[in-house]
């Protein structure tokens, strides 16, 4: 279904080692509001909308969220390459270090473990949708959270892109939620096909 272009959605090149900032970034990479929520949040989601067109929607943010999470994950690696274990130490990373090396493993920025709880679906396509609007937001709102704590204008850049797509996304989804509210999917009135 997918083809993998080999190059990033928006380029990373991030010239500064900051620990403190990469810790703060794996918000994005696997706390609630992350990347990889939406990414498995919309790929769940898709199977219980009522058409092609939700389905469509779906699978397509749900693969650009794949892509953000590329985005992340380049950051997070440039942001703490050549890192010494002294360094990892005085930035709290030497407890994911114990148990992964430098490879990433996705956590929030306090260290909570990736939960499957983050991607809610209740087979209800304008419940979901709601649910989706929402998450958008408060990605949106976290990305703003990142920039507001990010110096460099290398990490800058790409997280007000990220940003961005948030917003798009969101509304992408208001736009379907409003159709399937005319057409009477879900709520109290739920069509069934």
């Amino acid at each position: 279904m997918w083809a993998y272009e080999k190059k990033l959605e928006y380029p990373v090149d991030i010239k500064k080692r900051d620990l403190r900032m990469a810790k703060l970034m794996l918000e994005q990479y696997g706390g609630g509001q992350s990347e990889l929520a939406a990414t498995l949040r919309y790929l769940n989601q898709r199977y219980t909308m009522p058409d092609e067109k939700g389905k469509t929607l779906l699978s397509d943010i749900a693969t650009e969220e794949m892509a953000h999470i590329e985005i992340i994950a380049t950051i997070l690696k440039q942001l703490t390459k050549g890192a010494t274990i002294e360094e990892l130490k005085k930035a709290g990373f030497d407890t994911v270090y114990a148990g992964h090396g430098m490879d990433l493993f996705p956590t929030d920025a306090n260290g909570y473990i990736f939960n499957c709880a983050y991607f809610a679906a209740v087979g209800d396509p304008v419940a979901d949708l709601y649910e989706d609007m929402a998450a958008e937001e408060k990605a949106r709102a976290v990305y703003e959270n990142l920039i507001d704590l990010a110096t460099d204008p290398d990490v800058i850049a790409p997280l007000q892109f990220l940003r961005q797509r948030e917003i798009v996304h969101f509304t992408r989804f208001k736009e379907l939620c409003e159709e399937y509210e005319r057409k009477g999917y879900g709520g109290k009135k739920k069509k069934i096909d």
